[in-house]
């Protein structure tokens, strides 16, 4: 029974690399020798299919530990431990796919040198017609790993999408928004997509929070408020540079608050603290904002 079983996956192996050049010059396609493919595939026993199938629920319950592990202990330790931790869930993650694999090929195939050359010839074949997408965002994503562009934690834009990235898996990357949606993303997409990157593995990111004004509005008094709303507001990180600049419009005077918040998971409460202060001390000193432009001012 072990031999027709072990003669079936051959011949299915051998179909569906033959299916994988159709369009090839034939001379590719016999370039695959079927005593090759015969030695390439060990005799699949039980006890080789139950060792896999342990091998599977083990790779699955250590993943499964190692994301809800970190995201338990990153929400419970020190706020400036919490990226630590979740930076290094995708090489954790990484490492157990790896040795799996790496274990399953080793219980069904016989890696000798001969056999490596074929098999990695032959995937790369069936890849490059049956799964282009999938393996170029495995691809992109061990790239991302070691580029950097990005990390667990971080607060990122992608093409119209913005937010944290709460996972980062084999073909894409997670986004929790603003708005508490989960966006996945494939890896390959931040190859074609400029990627902005609020906090790059900081704790601290920028908050820009913009004013108009009146061209009669005591402009220095403005500017001294929201000096004031900063360095008052419990958000702020008051180690990091607080700024305001100044620019002039047709219309109206333009004032832009840059401050960081303590932790970047409050950017849109320390934003709405900051507003909410500027605009009581504006009402207290009557300071005046613009009329709404006509479509000539612009």
């Amino acid at each position: 029974m072990a031999k027709l079983v072990a003669t079936a996956v051959t011949a299915t192996a051998a179909a569906v690399l033959t299916q994988a050049v159709i369009g090839t010059p034939r001379a590719m396609a016999q370039d695959i020798p079927t005593k090759a493919l015969e030695s390439l595939f060990k005799e699949p026993t039980l006890t080789v299919i139950l060792q896999a199938c342990f091998a599977g629920i083990i790779a699955y319950g250590l993943l499964f530990l190692i994301r809800s592990t970190a995201n338990a202990l990153s929400e419970n330790v020190p706020r400036r431990f919490r990226l630590i931790i979740k930076q290094s869930v995708p090489f954790l993650k990484g490492m157990v796919l790896v040795f799996t694999v790496g274990y399953l090929l080793k219980l069904f195939l016989n890696l000798t040198g001969a056999n490596l050359i074929a098999l990695t010839s032959a995937l790369a074949v069936a890849l490059g017609f049956a799964f282009k997408d999938y393996a170029g965002s495995i691809i992109a994503g061990v790239v991302n790993l070691f580029e950097g562009p990005f990390r667990m934690g971080d607060r990122i834009q992608i093409g119209e999408h913005y937010g944290e990235v709460v996972d980062y898996g084999l073909r894409g990357l997670r986004l929790q928004t603003p708005d508490d949606n989960t966006v996945t993303i494939p890896h390959n997409t931040t190859w074609t997509n400029p990627i902005s990157n609020a906090n790059s593995g900081q704790l601290e990111a920028q908050v820009v929070t913009e004013f108009y004004f009146s061209h009669e509005a005591d402009i220095e008094l403005a500017v001294e408020i929201l000096y004031q709303a900063a360095y008052s507001s419990r958000y702020t990180q008051l180690k990091l540079p607080v700024m305001v600049a100044v620019s002039e419009e047709t219309w109206a005077t333009h004032l832009k608050l840059r401050a960081y918040p303590m932790d970047a998971r409050d950017e849109f409460i320390y934003k709405t603290d900051l507003i909410l202060r500027i605009k009581k001390a504006c009402t207290r000193h009557q300071i005046p904002y613009p009329r709404t432009p006509s479509p000539e001012e612009g």
